[in-house]
């Protein structure tokens, strides 16, 4: 083989190598769409769902994601408001806080609850007391998975007692707080005394952009095959030199 039939044969190989990969993408796509829609699915369907309990102490080892997250709960037990911690947020209301608080039930069991937003200037405790409930309450809301590390660019720092993500795990750390679920409830839009916290401002969307993106690889896919085949049809005094 000569050099210019070995030069054909390896930009040849590189093209069909682009084509695949081109269409490997495309494929990709269609099926993240395929998960996306059914996920969509999935949390509408549980937003419109009659709340139920949380999962129990026994499935928090094997919780599936897919399976809970948004789902409508309800929760019955009594606030420690005093062991509250306040995760930095960014809501349609402005920046801000969410509380979360810890609800203990009655089988000793603690689960977090986001009771919602708080402006700046309230973040202290004194400026929201007639929003701390005492005794038993109950508290629908959806139930969320916790958030580990921190926020973008920001991590959290326990120790100074800055959040910037609903780290479950981190936060009971922080507060001593023992046998606590491994998610987090936020409430909803049900008032609170005196306006705060406000609850029902959980965000759930989620981007689908997939077809886009399959239809813009596989576009790339068709677009150098079509070079492919032009540049192999040419004389090869003209295609590869």
């Amino acid at each position: 083989m000569g050099r210019l039939d070995l030069r054909r044969a390896l930009l040849a190989l590189a093209g069909l190598g682009l084509v695949g990969l081109f269409l490997a993408l495309g494929t990709w796509q269609v099926q993240r769409r395929a998960w996306k829609l059914d996920l969509i699915a999935r949390v509408e369907a549980g937003l419109q769902a009659e709340p139920v309990a949380p999962p129990p102490k026994a499935e928090w080892g094997h919780l599936d994601r897919r399976a809970i997250e948004y789902r409508r709960v309800r929760v019955s037990g009594r606030f420690e408001h005093d062991r509250a911690a306040l995760v930095q947020a960014l809501t349609e209301r402005g920046g801000g806080f969410w509380v979360l608080t810890p609800l203990v039930r009655a089988d000793g069991t603690t689960v977090l609850i986001n009771r919602g937003f708080v402006p700046g200037d309230r973040k202290a405790r004194a400026d929201r007391a007639s929003g701390e409930p005492a005794g038993e309450v109950t508290v629908t809301g959806l139930l969320r998975l916790t958030e580990p590390g921190g926020g973008f660019l920001r991590h959290n720092d326990p120790a100074a007692d800055r959040w910037y993500s609903r780290d479950v795990a981190a936060i009971a750390m922080a507060r001593n707080l023992d046998e606590i679920a491994p998610y987090f409830v936020d409430a909803d839009a049900a008032p609170n005394p005196g306006g705060l916290p406000v609850g029902g401002l959980t965000v759930v969307a989620f981007r689908n952009d997939h077809l886009v993106y399959a239809l813009t690889w596989y576009a790339l896919a068709l677009m150098s095959a079509g070079a492919l085949i032009y540049a192999w049809r040419r004389p090869r005094s003209e295609a590869w030199t």
